[in-house]
């Protein structure tokens, strides 16, 4: 009988579901070290919430254990490559607590337009401050949503029924898909700034969204804006926030999440004017506790009875016999879309995979899902293969396969020509003898580059001197170019140039390196070293 270790507090809902299930339950919340370790090796899959970490340590030696689900969304708490490195596969609950937070989302934007706690705090002390306290209305309002999945389309829909007026951006939500959810879609967050009386954000934290709103943005947002995080602290500078406030830059803010929980003492968002703050309460509410643990309970119940696996945070539910004979060209697609996430300008709308010759009888879903899963991570967090291509489909963006079984001038070819509301991008790889990864083309330009590390990748005229100029340039900047290969159709024409670098090169060499005639464009891919 498969055994699950309950690690933190969870609603008998959840533990009657595994118990009816037929599997043993070791309910023992709040174990630490030794005595979790022991209790880990001894169950085969075990529930967590926020309060308890898993460590590589305490996965050094797993025992029986082979699934984690957490009872949540975020994974923080666990070390997702340890657990990935023994074989463990992780699971979320990413739609348990979507009404929830959305509803606080809603809750939070209208206690600040109507100044509630203020309110509540002065009726409390015993003063009426009726004139003190003169609010906004919501209704013909601009909300800019900034993130939309689920949360953010839920909070979208309820903002609709405000009467608000919705735009977005999310860099994997096509213009037509946000259409559907009745969103006006930004190309990019700097054009959503100065439409907006009202901001939330509702994105992981990652480098690309770390301080994405602070000071540098305040001249772009219009005056009066409010701003919303219901997310992860550290989306907005809390500095700048602060500093907002306190000079009416930003008329307001509202705030359920912060860099540091809880916040410091000293912090000066806790003196800030206008501001509502709550202590991480999206995702506490019943309805949302018990359902992140149902779904917790099921996911376990799925895994270790019939080998089913959802929202895996890893890829170690993928079938290891065929990952192993398919392992690098599962890599070659993966970095075909990182290639293409780094790439690619516009909002993302299909993703055509053709494969040619051998590799077309293969299990070429497999490929197409580690492409997904490339293009996505560059701004997502938790994707692998086995959620990309479910994540894709929830942004609008098509996965499309075309096989032809005929070689041509590769044994095995993977062209992925990505669509945006821009233009087409194509690019295409295949290996050399077994596992050498080569970059063979580059728009309608062949070419022969490895794919792997610090890429520099520009489009110029092929005149003479122009590489001899880049060399300089770089060199002056202290980067080393380790290979270069350039692709041509005429000579004297449009080309394209892959140079593999030692360093990633800083913006002051890329900006001079752009200031060139013969040049086009520049662009800076980073993909992982050769396995």
């Amino acid at each position: 009988m498969p055994r699950v270790l309950i690690c933190d507090k969870l609603e008998s809902s959840g533990t009657d579901m595994l118990a009816r299930a037929g599997l043993e339950v070791d309910n023992r919340p709040g174990l630490k070290g030794e005595e979790l370790q022991s209790a880990l090796r001894a169950a085969d899959g075990c529930i967590l919430r926020s309060g308890t970490r898993i460590t590589a340590d305490l996965l050094e030696d797993p025992g029986k254990l082979r699934a984690i689900a957490r009872a949540g969304v975020g994974v923080d708490n666990i070390d997702v490559p340890a657990a990935t490195r023994n074989g463990i596969v992780v699971m979320n609950t990413p739609g348990g607590n979507t009404v929830s937070a959305a509803e606080h989302t809603i809750a939070l934007l209208l206690a600040l337009a109507r100044h509630i706690p203020a309110a509540d705090a002065g009726m409390k002390a015993g003063r009426w401050d009726r004139n003190k306290f003169v609010g906004t209305q919501v209704a013909g309002k601009t909300l800019g949503v900034i993130g939309l999945g689920r949360i953010g389309r839920e909070v979208a829909r309820r903002a609709a029924g405000l009467d608000m007026t919705i735009v977005g951006f999310d860099p994997f939500l096509s213009p037509d898909k946000a259409a559907e959810y009745g969103i006006t879609a930004t190309s990019n967050v700097d054009e959503l700034l100065p439409q907006c009386d009202f901001i939330t954000v509702h994105t992981p934290l990652t480098d690309e969204t770390r301080n994405l709103i602070g000071k540098p943005q305040f001249g772009k947002l219009k005056p009066g804006v409010r701003l919303v995080n219901v997310a992860r602290g550290g989306i907005y500078d809390e500095s700048a926030l602060a500093e907002g406030l306190q000079s009416g830059v930003i008329a307001g803010a509202a705030l359920d999440v912060f860099q540091q929980e809880p916040p410091p003492a000293d912090c000066q968002l806790l003196k800030s004017p206008n501001i509502v703050l709550t202590p991480h309460l999206g995702a506490s509410t019943v309805e949302a506790q018990d359902a992140v643990a149902r779904e917790a309970a099921q996911l376990l119940i799925d895994y270790l009875t019939r080998g089913v696996v959802q929202f895996a945070v890893n890829a170690a539910a993928v079938d290891r016999a065929e990952m192993e004979s398919l392992k690098h060209y599962v890599d070659l697609a993966r970095r075909l879309g990182m290639l293409h996430a780094q790439m690619d300008q516009g909002s993302i709308r299909k993703a055509t995979l053709t494969y040619r010759g051998e590799i077309a009888g293969r299990a070429t879903r497999l490929l197409t899902a580690a492409f997904a899963a490339g293009l996505l991570e560059y701004r997502l967090v938790s994707v692998n293969m086995v959620n990309s291509e479910l994540l894709a489909r929830e942004r609008g963006i098509e996965l499309v396969e075309v096989k032809n079984p005929t070689a041509g001038d590769f044994g095995s070819l993977i062209t992925a020509e990505v669509t945006t509301d821009k233009k087409a991008y194509t690019a295409a790889g295949t290996l050399f003898g077994q596992q050498m990864l080569r970059l063979v083309q580059v728009g309608p330009h062949r070419l022969d580059a490895y794919l792997d590390g610090v890429m520099l990748i520009f489009t110029h005229q092929d005149q003479p001197g122009l590489i001899g100029h880049i060399g300089t340039a770089l060199g002056r900047h202290n980067v080393n170019i380790a290979a270069m290969s350039v692709g041509r159709r005429t000579p004297g024409g449009e080309a394209i140039a892959v140079l593999n670098l030692d360093a990633v090169p800083p913006e002051a060499a890329i900006a001079e390196l752009r200031e060139h005639a013969l040049i086009s464009s520049a662009s800076v891919v980073k993909l992982p070293a050769p396995l």
